[in-house]
Formats: C-alpha cells, sequence, structure tokens
C-alpha cells in the first residue's frame, strides 16, 4: 500500500466520514476503509484513498494499515439502543476488528493509535437514577458494563493498554457520549435517540399527523455530543500526552422528554406522546463527567443541545421529506 498520513477504519460511517473530511482539510493524506460498499457509505470524500474491507479479517488489516502513519479505529458493529440490546453477539464480534487492527498496526510501526470506546463501559449500577451523578473515568471498574457492546468496549480499551505497555504502540482512547449530528444513520433500527427524534418530529411535521411513539417514560436522562466536538475532540486526545481513557462528551444532561421538547420548539409543533414501556431505553440515567478531560486538554465539547439539534433536525427533515415523495 502507499504511505499515508492517517488512516480511517471506519471511515464510511457517520463519525468516520466527518473525520475524514476534517483530516483532508488539513491537507493530509487520508485512507478511508469500510465494510460497507462505498455506494452506502455516509460520506464519499473523492480525495481520500477509499476502500472496501472487512477488518476483522486479519489480512485486510495488515494490508491496509501498511503505510499509514496514525490510525483512527472507529470500526465497530453498532447502533442505537435498539441495535445493542439486541444483537450482542455481532457486537461482541467487533472484538475481531478491534484486535486485529492493534496487531496491524504494531507490525506496520504506527506512530499513534486512536481506539473509540463508548460510555457504554460504565457499570450499569451506577446509572439508575434520572439525576445521573456525572460518570468519571475510574467508574469503569468495578467492571459491570452494558452487556455485548460494553463488554467488547472495554475489553479493547485493556488491550490498547497493553499493546502500549508490552510492544510501545502508542495508544489513545476516548470514551464517547452519544454523538450525532448531520449525515448520520436517522432510520432502520441503527439510529440513536437524536436522530430517531428528528425523524419523528419531521414526519409529524410533514404527515401533519401530530402523534408520535416515545420508548420508555421518556424521562431517561442523557447528554448528547454534536458530531464537530467529537471531531476535534478526538484528534486533541490522539495528539495528547496521556495514554488513560478519557470521556469525549458534552456534560449537558436532559430527559428525552427534553429532547423532545427541543426538537418540538425548532419544528414550531406540539406533538401527542404515545409512551411505549416495553421497549428498549438502556440504562436510566447517563452524564458526562468532563473534569479529567478539561484538566489534561484545557477543552471539552461545548456546542449546546439546542443549537446541534437545530442542524441536525434541518438535515433529517430533508432526508425525511425526499423518503416520503
Amino acid at each position: 500500500m502507499s504511505n499515508v498520513d492517517v488512516l480511517v477504519a471506519g471511515g464510511g460511517g457517520f463519525i468516520g466520514g466527518h473525520l475524514v473530511g476534517d483530516l483532508l482539510a488539513q491537507g493530509l493524506s487520508v485512507r478511508s476503509v469500510d465494510i460497507k460498499p462505498t455506494s452506502e457509505w455516509y460520506q464519499v470524500h473523492h480525495d481520500a484513498e477509499n476502500a472496501q474491507a472487512d477488518l476483522s479479517l486479519l489480512e485486510n488489516a495488515l494490508e491496509h494499515t501498511d503505510g499509514a502513519r496514525q490510525v483512527y479505529m472507529l470500526a465497530a458493529d453498532m447502533g442505537g439502543m435498539g441495535f445493542i440490546e439486541n444483537n450482542k453477539a455481532l457486537c461482541m464480534l467487533t472484538v475481531l476488528t478491534s484486535t486485529h487492527m492493534l496487531q496491524a498496526a504494531q507490525k506496520a510501526g504506527v506512530e499513534r493509535y486512536f481506539y473509540s470506546s463508548s460510555a457504554c463501559v460504565y457499570a450499569a449500577d451506577k446509572q439508575t437514577d434520572t439525576h445521573i451523578t456525572a460518570l468519571k473515568e475510574s467508574d469503569a471498574y468495578p467492571a459491570m458494563p452494558e452487556d455485548g457492546y460494553g463488554w467488547e468496549k472495554l475489553f479493547t480499551e485493556r488491550m490498547c493498554r497493553h499493546f502500549l505497555e508490552d510492544f510501545g504502540l502508542t495508544t489513545r482512547v476516548a470514551r464517547y457520549h452519544n454523538v450525532y449530528g448531520p449525515n448520520g444513520t436517522w432510520t432502520g433500527g441503527r439510529e440513536k435517540a437524536p436522530a430517531a427524534v428528528c425523524r419523528k418530529i419531521a414526519t409529524a411535521v410533514i404527515t401533519g399527523k401530530h402523534e408520535i411513539d416515545i420508548w420508555g417514560d421518556g424521562e431517561q436522562t442523557r447528554s448528547f455530543m454534536y458530531i464537530d466536538d467529537c471531531v476535534k475532540g478526538s484528534q486533541l486526545i490522539m495528539h495528547g500526552d496521556s495514554p488513560e481513557p478519557v470521556n469525549l462528551g458534552s456534560d449537558e444532561l436532559v430527559s428525552i422528554n427534553q429532547l423532545y421538547s427541543i426538537v418540538e420548539e425548532i419544528a414550531g409543533i406540539k406533538c401527542t406522546r404515545n409512551y411505549q414501556l416495553d421497549a428498549p431505553q438502556g440504562v436510566r440515567g447517563r452524564n458526562s463527567d468532563n473534569t479529567q478531560i478539561l484538566d489534561t486538554y484545557g477543552w471539552a465539547p461545548s456546542t449546546s443541545l439546542a443549537d446541534g439539534m437545530a442542524k441536525t433536525y434541518a438535515w433529517v427533515y430533508d432526508e425525511v421529506k425526499r423518503s416520503l415523495g
């Protein structure tokens, strides 16, 4: 393979597509690899070296990591709560991609390796209250993460640590908290709450049927990070000096009901809410403690939910309108 500044594994995904665009804008050479055919990528940047490959296979991981100076490892089989609660084995099988990419990076002698972990690594018993105490990095242990998806993420965090200790591979780990924004999944079962909310409200506006279904009682709480903050924070952490996993998320806590209200205000409507109490809803509350990222990097995600959701809703509205003909 040719030499490139950066390999983005999972570059055809939501976060990957935005990251590839930002790296290219900085004048870097980028190789973008994804398991999906390029026709299904969220964004295709023609200035990048784009390839379709299954990186869970060691030979593919070795081939596409060869010649890369740095690696952003975002590739994973994942989605919103509806997906990860019902596909635990598929989520766990991402461990093949995670392991083989670390092996390939070590063999290729890459300078730096970034791994996108998740807030799903945190113990469920620390997330049982809607008025959640923000999760700090040490709360990942004693370990009892989200079953399936969270276990794979926590295991790979440890792998990154040991590849640093044993082989000298410079690894960096960020725990993403609910990333959202334009050019993401908004339908089909893998979408996360912000996109799902935008889709439901946009559909209500377009069809005139101002009635929506909400998973759970709507009182479960979360924080949501806008994609631009995710892209900036990932690069700060990649180039930073700390090998410790760090939260990358907003600390603006809202309930799902409040999230719907924000989007209703953006759209200028009010909807009747039907609560589906037997639907997947995940932990009761989750928020990011940003003390460590502020102490280490002097920065934390700052895009307000209202501003980020306005941009996301505008994009999702156009997608919904196009899909409805």
